[in-house]
């Protein structure tokens, strides 16, 4: 599955999730303007060379890499179209944090 916060709202990003690792809700919306050019290659990282044995190691520049400009201005475009098709209310429902406590099974709740 495909997911998104929006990263607007409560920062998570575009992700590739296993079905099995979410829970289905009643909630819905609109995202009849949404518009979504995302492929595997979105998703593909850059293959690190590797140096010879030891010499990386403990190398003191290593090189932090962040999000690519792409990917950014991919998120920006898709959070723009998402987060106007949010009410106020599901975007106070979707900031919230959710957990669960002892004796509460998730099969069991109505969202």
């Amino acid at each position: 599955l495909l997911i998104t916060g929006p990263y607007a709202v409560n920062g998570v990003p575009l992700r590739r999730v296993n079905q099995r690792m979410c829970i289905s809700t009643s909630a819905n919306a609109d995202l009849k303007g949404a518009t979504c050019d995302v492929t595997d290659t979105y998703f593909t990282k850059e293959k690190a060379k590797k140096d010879k044995k030891g010499e990386s190691m403990f190398a003191a520049g290593a090189d932090k890499k962040g999000i690519s400009d792409d990917k950014k201005a991919g998120q920006k475009k898709m959070d723009d179209s998402v987060v106007k098709a949010l009410a106020p209310d599901m975007k106070a429902y979707l900031k919230a944090r959710f957990s669960l406590s002892a004796n509460m099974y998730p099969h069991e709740l109505k969202f």
